[in-house]
Parts: C-alpha cells; structure tokens; sequence
C-alpha cells in the first residue's frame, strides 16, 4: 500500500471508513435518514460559521463549482473570473458553458491576488452579476485572502462564489464575516473523507438571486435549488450517496475534536517549506504559501516523473504532480487533513530525501532532519 501525501485525496481514518461500512438504509424513503443528513450540513454550517444554507451533493468537488455557476447563470451575464491559477482560470468554462460572458482578472500565478489593485480595477469597472476566486490554488499552492477579497467585491454589489476545496478544515473560514454568498468545499482534501462528495454553503443573498431567475437553469444534477426545500418536502432530487454521508459525518467529527487543527497545519508547512529551501530546491509561489500544499519547482537536470515514479515504486509515497501550464514543472506535497502529521511528513521528507540521492542530486542538507528540526 502507498502512503497518500498527494495534494488530494488525502489519507483517511479508521473512524471515516468505519462509519462507511455501517448497514445502509434507503435513504428516498427513511424518514431517519433526513433528519441525519440535515445534522450533519447544520455540521457544516457551525464549522464555517455560516448562517445560510448548507448542502451535501453526490459528486466530487467539481460538482459544486459548475452547480454555482449553472444555478446563478444566466445568458449574457457578465461574470469576474479571479483569475491567478489554473482552477482560478477555470472558473471561466463554467461560466460560459451556461450562457455567461467570463472576463478574466489575470495576474501574477506566483502571488495571491493583490486586494488593493483589485480594488482600483473594479472602481473602473464593477458590472458584474457574481464573481469566481479560489481560496487555496491547489496547482501553484497559492492562498488568496478571501476575508478581504469577498467583503470588496461585495461593497460593489458583485455576489461571490469561492473555491475552497482544498483549503477548508486546513484554513481558518468564516463564510458570514467574509461575505461569500457560495462556498464549495470536496470531501477528499483537508476533511480527508473519500472523494464523491461536494459540500457548498449558500447565503440568503445568492438564494435570493437564484429564486429569482428569469429563466430556468439549465441543469438537473448542478442546480442548487432542488435541494432548497428538500428538508420540508422530504425529498432529494436524487438518491443520496449514504455510506458517503456515513463517512464525511465520521470525519467532521473527527475536525470538530481537533482543536488544533489550523495550528497544526500551519506548523507543518511552516516546516516543510523551511525544510525544502534549506535543501537547495525552490518553491514554486513566491508568496502567499498555502499551508495545505506545498509546490516545489523540479530542479534543472531531473523531471518531474523522474522524481515522481522513484518516490513512489521504491519508496511506496504518492506525491502529486501538475498540469496546464504547471505540467512538468513541479511536484506536490499535500499535508492536509490526517496527511497533516509529524510522522507521515517525516517518513515523506525522508523518501525524498533518499530519492534524490537515487537520481544523483545533490541537496544541501537531509530535508527530513531540518523539518524535524524546525518543529522543535
């Protein structure tokens, strides 16, 4: 078995695949079931301090962002799409496979999106039904300011969908103070259930303008309103996933008995980054580190598949690479959720190190010995 240090999914507990294997019911029919599924997105709602709507939809973390754009879209809209990352950049097939005009705000994918200069554009121009921004670009590793981001946008009118799959539960998020109408979250990343489930949380603001379509959406599966009423009516638009459910219930749990967590995380990536540079190899960002991800440049000289396939067939550690405009470029190291603890860095660290050993790089020191010694 490989040990996943991947930039998600994650590892997962014994608890969440426990909980995966409980005998199931229907959950059409089971009256039990409903009240079930309604706690654990009141879970949700009280671990990112919202006071909207939250809602748990069969399908992995993409299924929330097109399900924001398909449910607030509407032909010839004009959308502003954040755009310094790949999944940041993405937002804009979403956006115009719905019907939206996507405009791009394109800036430098080595640095969070700069707020103040944010602000001097939309002063020229803020005409805008919502906008897209990700929160934690998996790809680059770069963490964007949403508590300023949002709350701007949000003096201009503009509603805001943010992206935070993978940095949710690994970052501190305040959905009502930062002002974000919808939040997607994935199962797989810092909450580390298994991959198959979206989350999202929706404000009364982004209901509000939903209900108030002038046209239908133009989606079954990625439309957020047939889940609106599905508490009062009894009733899911489709059969819910519930050894899923079973599962990502075990593991908010497992987040809500981890009163360290945004410590913990920040603490090992602190080390991790130290422990890369002191190496000798380069982070990709500039600034702006995530503390979920941890995005390495590959060296002159090796690939990135060289470093990749050693780490993994000889020393049984999965890591991530990139794609885009990444492919090739860099490795990725995930310490989100349970990937996030000293014993699986240190063993992460340690495979590295003997991997570039193995392809004949020389570093400027054991990566493992100076993450350890950073934690001290």
């Amino acid at each position: 078995m490989y040990k996943i240090m991947s930039a998600g999914p994650t590892q997962v507990s014994e608890k969440v695949r426990m909980a995966r294997s409980l005998e199931t019911t229907n959950p059409d029919l089971d009256e039990v079931f409903f009240d079930f599924y309604k706690d654990t997105c009141d879970i949700l709602k009280e671990l990112l301090h919202s006071s909207g709507d939250a809602f748990i939809l069969g399908g992995e973390g993409i299924l929330g962002l097109e399900a924001a754009c398909a449910t607030l879209t509407e032909k010839g809209d004009r959308v502003l799409v954040l755009d310094n990352g790949i999944f940041g950049k993405g937002f804009a097939d979403f956006v115009t496979m719905y019907g939206g005009e996507a405009v791009l705000y394109t800036c430098d994918y080595r640095r969070p999106i700069d707020v103040d200069e944010l602000r001097k554009f939309l002063e020229k121009d803020s005409d805008f039904k919502y906008a897209t921004v990700v929160h934690c670009d998996t790809p680059s590793g770069i963490l964007n300011d949403v508590s300023r981001i949002c709350p701007l946008l949000a003096e201009f009118g503009i509603l805001t969908v943010a992206d935070s799959v993978a940095g949710m539960f690994g970052e501190y998020l305040n959905v009502d103070e930062s002002k974000i109408d919808i939040l997607c979250g994935g199962s797989q990343k810092a909450l580390s259930a298994p991959a198959g489930l979206t989350m999202l949380w929706v404000s009364p603001k982004a209901m509000k303008v939903m209900e108030n379509r002038k046209t239908p959406v133009a989606a079954f599966y990625a439309n957020i309103l047939n889940f609106k009423d599905y508490y009062k009516n009894m009733a899911f638009p489709y059969t819910m996933p519930i050894s899923d459910i079973n599962g990502i219930r075990a593991a908010l749990e497992n987040v809500k008995a981890d009163k360290d967590i945004f410590q913990r995380h920040a603490k090992i990536a602190k080390a991790t980054r130290a422990a890369v540079t002191k190496a000798g190899l380069k982070l990709y960002p500039e600034e702006g580190y995530s503390n979920t991800v941890t995005v390495v440049e590959v060296p002159e000289g090796l690939t990135d598949e060289q470093i990749l396939m050693t780490v993994r067939n000889k020393y049984n550690v999965l890591l991530s690479g990139c794609f885009d405009v990444l492919a090739g470029k860099v490795f990725r190291i995930g310490h989100m959720g349970e990937n996030a603890r000293v014993e699986d860095m240190t063993e992460t660290m340690d495979a590295l190190d003997k991997t570039f050993s193995d392809l004949g790089y020389k570093l400027n020191c054991s990566m493992k010995d100076e993450f350890l010694a950073q934690l001290k």
